[in-house]
């Protein structure tokens, strides 16, 4: 094994046994507090989704993907690639269906009551399971094309307009529809990304505006009546996003690469995975680093048998 393979594989490795564990934690996290509290805060639901999204994402694409760079063959036929193929492809549109809805989520939250937004603070927890539904629902109708394209890899020389993930091929019948699926993917991740972007951007208008009535406010020798969970929640997403967006744009740079190519070098799709599953191995980890309730649950959890329950106003809304 040559000094390129083995980077490689051990960066996947890494990457993949990281981000397993990361989210692993974040899901056993929430586990305990739906078991210990018997209820989850809107945040809580919406980050368990994202993890569960995201650890999926991984099992799906990056364990296969670091077998067959360590030379495992063989790994699935035609139909365990259509599985998993298809079950990506549900994660992948998630992960950032489930981020664009935290940051939506998130810019209600710290919407002042008396703005024209405010009245939607009471309807956002009745209506998240109804979101959750839809987009599972509209992400595997939309994705069901997946597996029909999906085969087992083939002794020979790989077809033009194939895309090689190693332990299955993508076939696509022409330039046309390997175009089409590339536009349409990239079309949807555009779309999320736009208003993951615009709630982030009023997240960030708000936090300046607080930032400036605080001010005022020690000036004056008043206090201030806003909430620091919530501006530290705030602040946690807009980080989210932002790591969402430049591993995104990395990933979208060699996906248009690649849709300008009949047949793409493995190396190119290596690097394309890599970076596109950055963002599911990282986010735990700024979550477990910024989010009180998930440190304190750990916290306790390495000291005391018994942690003591965090259902306060700063748990309710910290992220």
């Amino acid at each position: 094994m040559d000094l390129c393979v083995t980077i490689k594989g051990v960066s996947f490795l890494l990457q993949t046994g990281l981000g397993i564990l990361g989210n692993l934690l974040v899901l056993l996290v929430y586990a305990h507090i739906a078991y210990s509290d018997h209820r989850m805060q809107p945040v809580d639901v919406i980050l368990c989704h994202l993890a569960f999204a995201n650890l999926m994402l991984l099992l799906t694409r990056c364990v296969p993907q670091t077998m067959t760079v360590f030379g495992l063959q063989e790994l699935l036929d035609d139909t365990g690639c259509k599985v998993v193929i298809y079950a990506y492809r549900i994660a992948r549109a998630l992960s950032v269906c489930i981020t664009c809805m935290l940051s939506v989520f998130q810019s209600i939250t710290i919407t002042p009551p008396t703005s024209r937004w405010g009245h939607l603070k009471l309807r956002v927890p009745q209506l998240l399971v109804p979101c959750f539904v839809a987009l599972w629902l509209i992400n595997m109708a939309v994705c069901i094309a997946a597996p029909f394209f999906s085969v087992a890899p083939r002794n020979g020389t790989i077809p033009k307009f194939t895309l090689n993930l190693g332990f299955c091929h993508v076939n696509f019948r022409d330039n046309l529809s390997y175009v089409i699926n590339g536009v349409a993917v990239s079309g949807r991740d555009f779309a999320f990304v736009a208003l993951m972007l615009c709630s982030s951007g009023h997240i960030l208008l708000l936090l300046h505006r607080h930032g400036k009535q605080v001010r005022g406010m020690r000036s004056s020798g008043r206090h201030s009546q806003g909430s620091p969970a919530e501006t530290k929640a705030a602040k946690t997403v807009v980080t989210l996003v932002t790591l969402y967006v430049v591993f995104f744009g990395i990933d979208n740079i060699i996906w248009i690469y690649m849709l300008t190519m009949a047949q793409v070098p493995p190396v190119i799709g290596d690097m394309r995975v890599f970076f596109s599953s950055c963002y599911a191995s990282l986010s735990p980890f700024l979550l477990m680093s910024s989010n009180k309730k998930i440190k304190s649950r750990l916290s306790c959890a390495a000291t005391d048998p018994n942690p003591p329950s965090l259902d306060t106003e700063d748990s309710k809304v910290n992220i």
